[in-house]
């Protein structure tokens, strides 16, 4: 038990540096190479900081332990989606300018949408991973194509300003970008070991251990991500971070793991975190698509956000507590 502690310890800080090291790196290299700002807030920025969740889940279904894959992507979106932007709005109120922004939400409520529906009978086939990432594909060259010609649009503002605050040479940002990468690979390898070693130690399944441990492990870039953001007043880019982010687990993540390992799903899986992650995706888009003006996320938004994680916590312990008994 101790050394899978410590793996899962060492495996999660080392992963926080080395995202954080991946991002930066990954973004410097694309202002370098001329790429428009707006893209590398919705793609680098917004996906990339879900590099986590997609190299711990591509190992966890490698190693067989598909339902720690689902977990953690599931587990990361309904983290994002509530304490992460719940705790930001709280510090900063978030307001919502941004209209590529306003245009993710409902996708991102579709790709929820789609997900439910794919998964209803109970398993995640490969054809059903392969569609996911079919639509993913789809929404990558949506992003490229809304890219084009929207400079001038909040998120495009705020992560240029962001780029140029953050500029280094070419080379220094290429060897940041592989070394968070050769480190991000290893870090996972670690934290996939050790939760699937204290999964079987505690006599939990390893979509238990998905779902808490490992999600918010993984969600921690996403974590200082929106707080730094927040705090630099680039609202946009907060939001940002976590619709992205949810979007890349949703579609990429449970993807690609589903399509190495086919998967038999939870049936709690589907009665308890697909309804709170779908209700925290509706939810987050009646407060940030602004139905009469700009979106706005406040405090009390925020506060309210928070609640529902600590309820779902209180709820996914509950439901824990006669199997551990």
């Amino acid at each position: 038990m101790l050394l899978p502690s410590l793996a899962i310890l060492t495996g999660l800080v080392l992963l926080i540096w080395s995202a954080d090291r991946f991002v930066d790196g990954a973004a410097a290299v694309a202002h370098h190479f001329a790429m428009p700002a707006l893209l590398v807030g919705m793609l680098i920025v917004g996906f990339g900081t879900s590099a986590p969740e997609l190299v711990v889940s591509v190992f966890a279904a490698m190693d067989g332990s598909p339902g720690l894959a689902l977990g953690n992507a599931w587990g990361s979106n309904i983290l994002n989606t509530s304490l992460i932007l719940g705790a930001t709005a709280i510090l900063l109120p978030i307001a919502v300018q941004s209209a590529v922004l306003r245009k993710e939400l409902p996708i991102l409520m579709a790709a929820i949408a789609l997900t439910a529906l794919l998964v209803s009978d109970g398993k995640l086939s490969r054809w059903d991973a392969w569609l996911l990432l079919g639509v993913f594909a789809l929404l990558i060259v949506w992003s490229i194509r809304a890219a084009r010609g929207q400079s001038r649009d909040t998120l495009a503002v705020e992560t240029a300003s962001a780029l140029r605050q953050g500029a280094q040479p070419l080379a220094n940002a290429l060897a940041w970008l592989v070394l968070g990468l050769l480190v991000l690979v290893i870090s996972s390898r670690l934290l996939v070991w050790g939760a699937v070693a204290i999964a079987q130690t505690l006599g939990v399944s390893d979509t238990v251990i998905g779902l808490t441990v490992v999600a918010i492990g993984t969600s921690l870039p996403e974590l200082a991500s929106c707080l730094a953001a927040a705090r630099k007043g680039e609202d946009d880019i907060a939001l940002g971070n976590v619709l992205g982010s949810s979007l890349f687990n949703t579609l990429a993540v449970v993807g690609l793991a589903g399509a190495i390992a086919p998967m038999d799903i939870e049936p709690a899986l589907l009665t308890r975190d697909l309804p709170v992650m779908a209700g925290l995706t509706v939810l987050l888009f009646l407060m940030g698509w602004g139905f009469n003006g700009p979106g706005r996320i406040g405090r009390v938004s925020g506060g309210l956000l928070v609640l529902i994680y600590l309820a779902y916590t209180a709820w996914l312990l509950r439901t824990l507590a006669p199997a551990s008994a």
